[in-house]
């Protein structure tokens, strides 16, 4: 099942997808007034049976779409989790090592945009890069989540771009500045029902700029693993329904590139996952 946030008028609501229509579950069950609600809920688990019980309501192509989670309490983001991805940092000159622990970091939920919604390159800024991730967003919260139980946390998945300012993530060694201005957290266009996609099912990722393949890999390539990523966060902080987990990026991102490559305004980014579908942007400059 397909899930997503979307705008309806002046209203925001969340809903399931339906051959080429959307359900409004917002406006149907207003006990869930956003999707994060309804992920916590004991109702979650007879979603199949709450959206056969409703019809279509808009197209699909009529939506104004959000970010899946618009508002999660937290977005917590893997660094360099793909052995490709560290490989060609090192090929480039980069001094890295494999570390025991997940290098994480936390996105702002303003730093968010919607599938079909601009990318914002800001103007302090020439080195706009693409991360095409997959995002696991956690259904069931909870602390100390063990590698064993971590799947049972899991709502289900979708697509991130993680998109990178590289001059500011590079002006010390925490890299948060570069990865939370705003407009340039791309999170969508849906959410995947973990029951769609097997567990450690390799899933492949791809990245197109322009219609041009820069990303192509899979999700067997993470060092990292999905439970383990769960389990570490969760020992840190509280894990909450509609917390966004994103994995990492693949080998391909510009800055590693030579001659380096980076976004301007007027190209359009996408990323595809496998099983889940595509996420697409436009490039714009900020004012």
């Amino acid at each position: 099942m397909k899930l997503l946030s979307f705008v309806d008028g002046n209203r925001e609501t969340w809903g399931a997808v339906v051959e080429n229509g959307v359900v409004d579950l917002g406006r149907a069950l207003p006990q869930y007034p956003a999707l994060a609600d309804f992920l916590g809920s004991d109702d979650y688990a007879r979603r199949e049976a709450i959206v056969a019980g409703h019809k279509p309501t808009i197209a699909l192509s009529d939506i104004k779409y959000l970010p899946v989670i618009p508002r999660p309490e937290k977005i917590v983001c893997a660094v360099r989790n793909y052995l490709d991805h560290h490989n060609e940092a090192v090929a480039f000159g980069m001094k890295r090592e494999i570390t025991e622990f997940p290098p994480i970091f936390l996105r702002v939920w303003r730093s968010q945009v919607a599938h079909n919604a601009p990318v914002i390159r800001p103007k302090v800024s020439d080195n706009f890069d693409w991360e095409g991730e997959l995002a696991v967003v956690i259904g069931k919260g909870g602390r100390h989540i063990s590698q064993a139980d971590a799947w049972n946390h899991v709502a289900g998945y979708s697509i991130y771009n993680d998109v990178s300012v590289r001059e500011w993530q590079f002006h010390a060694k925490q890299i948060a500045s570069g990865k939370n201005f705003e407009g340039t957290g791309p999170f969508g266009p849906w959410m995947v029902t973990a029951d769609e996609i097997a567990p450690e099912q390799p899933l492949r990722l791809v990245t197109r700029l322009n219609g041009e393949t820069v990303q192509d890999s899979h999700t067997g390539h993470m060092i990292f693993s999905i439970r383990k990523l769960i389990a570490y966060a969760s020992t840190i902080f509280t894990l909450v329904p509609g917390d966004v987990i994103a994995t990492g990026t693949p080998a391909g991102v510009g800055w590693s590139r030579k001659p380096q490559r980076f976004m301007k305004a007027g190209d359009v980014v996408e990323v595809e996952i496998e099983g889940i579908g595509t996420l697409r942007n436009p490039v714009v400059a900020q004012d």
